[in-house]
């Protein structure tokens, strides 16, 4: 019997496996596609491998700015993919040398719980059964393909998710986005910079959700100086083909063409298929009473004893980052070891060029912005670039919370995470010292200039 058994290996399960296996825990972890999960090998690596390779684009593009002189750079859109999936294997690779190296045994298949023995819980994979003193759900989540006519008929045609759009082996000249979040403004940042025409087609009247209205905005006027069509409190009403149909707020109904069709609207919790039922785990439901994901504590525990969720598939911060994190937490609780998630502090980062970086609340009792341009680095580096930073307060002028647009902010972030968990004030965050000169210097200029 092992003491713990982990249905799931990407970024919450892998990471937990490797905690457990090193704190001496037997660990069984079972993944039905390779480890990694989503993240490494449909999500967050492989875009970011693209995007990078499109900065470095848009850089030789507009290296005359900065006094050099690179003549026609252009792409190989093979090469481009072919190095997206050598760092994938390199990863997962790396991933497999540290599972073993924790002493955990991978067992690939698709694990379901099964029922309940006197200590614990047993499983089965490819016919093979299992037992496990704890259990920990990791199972993730999957795109959301909407019950648009049309939309689900495509798949494997025009219509793509994020992940077909990864396999793709030659340009589309044209690209249609449904869902202007995250993952299809990524997707939209990296088509446009490589020359595909692109049209974004969001619902909602920004993009990017429910990160600050301001820099959406702003990023949404810099992409379409780059020739972004967007298409904004619009619904998607059918697909026909290689057509996306959509109305307008005036209900007008119009019709756009893309070679492809990427839709991102969203991800849900894999629930299904993985024996929940067989041992009572309840789900977190919707205010409408519609599951969205496993319910758990602060401690990652589900209401069974023994059993712990964790990532995605609790449905609520559906980040990869939330997901190890929490994958700790279970596994300290699972040890005796008191610890527990806080979700104040938890950043989220737009990969595109410019990026956009957020964390914390998004009002309070003021807000401090100031224009990325009064970093020195930052005017050094982004020729006409354009970039905002905003630290939001509470009534005691402590920081609860930091918004940022311009390169690099995913890598100024955890700065601002930091004071938002140990809740600095203004004036102790005006008493650190900042490296000279770095962007990172723009969040104590905020709060000491503005």
């Amino acid at each position: 019997m092992y003491d713990i058994a982990i249905l799931g290996g990407g970024p919450a399960g892998y990471v937990a496996a490797g905690k457990a296996g090193e704190a001496g825990l037997s660990v069984l972890l079972i993944e039905k596609n390779e480890l990694g999960g989503v993240c490494l090998n449909e999500g967050c690596i492989p875009t970011k491998t693209l995007l990078y390779s499109a900065k470095v684009l848009d850089t030789a593009r507009h290296a005359e700015r900065y006094g050099v002189t690179v003549p026609e750079a252009g792409i190989d859109f093979g090469a481009i993919f072919k190095r997206k999936t050598k760092v994938v294997k390199k990863l997962v690779g790396g991933i497999k040398v540290q599972m073993r190296s924790a002493g955990v045994e991978v067992v690939s298949g698709e694990g379901v719980i099964t029922g309940r023995v006197a200590e614990g819980f047993t499983l089965r994979c490819n016919e093979a059964s299992y037992e496990a003193r704890n259990v920990l759900i990791c199972t993730g989540s999957e795109a959301v393909v909407p019950p648009i006519p049309g939309l689900r008929e495509g798949l494997g045609g025009a219509v793509v998710t994020n992940r077909e759009i990864l396999s793709l082996t030659e340009q589309p000249s044209s690209l249609v986005v449904i869902g202007g979040g995250v993952i299809g403004m990524e997707f939209a940042s990296f088509f446009n910079s490589i020359g595909t025409q692109v049209t974004v087609i969001e619902m909602l009247p920004k993009i990017l959700g429910p990160m600050d209205a301001q820099l959406s905005a702003l990023l949404q006027a810099q992409y379409e100086k780059k020739g972004v069509t967007f298409h904004l409190s619009c619904k998607v009403v059918a697909v026909e083909g290689n057509e996306v149909v959509y109305e307008t707020p005036e209900g007008e109904t119009c019709r756009v063409q893309g070679d492809r069709i990427l839709v991102s609207v969203g991800r849900r919790a894999r629930l299904q298929g993985i024996g929940l039922e067989n041992i009572g785990v309840e789900l977190a439901l919707t205010p409408a009473g519609k599951p969205y994901g496993i319910q758990v504590d602060a401690q990652m525990r589900t209401r069974v004893p023994g059993v712990y969720a964790a990532g995605d598939v609790t449905g609520f911060s559906m980040l990869a980052h939330t997901a190890s994190r929490e994958g700790e937490v279970a596994v300290n609780t699972i040890c005796g070891i008191a610890d527990e998630m806080h979700y104040n502090a938890v950043p989220a980062v737009v990969y595109t060029n410019p990026e956009v970086a957020g964390v914390g609340a998004l009002d309070g009792a003021r807000t401090l912005s100031l224009p990325m341009a009064f970093s020195g680095r930052f005017v050094a580096e982004n020729e006409r670039g354009e970039g905002v930073c905003k630290v939001v307060l509470d009534s005691e002028d402590r920081v609860i919370g930091v918004h940022m647009l311009g390169n690099p902010a995913s890598e100024l972030i955890h700065g601002a995470v930091l004071a938002i968990e140990q809740r600095m004030s203004v004036e102790q965050l005006e008493r650190v010292i900042f490296p000279h000169p770095t962007v990172s210097e723009i969040l104590k200029e905020t709060v000491s200039r503005a």
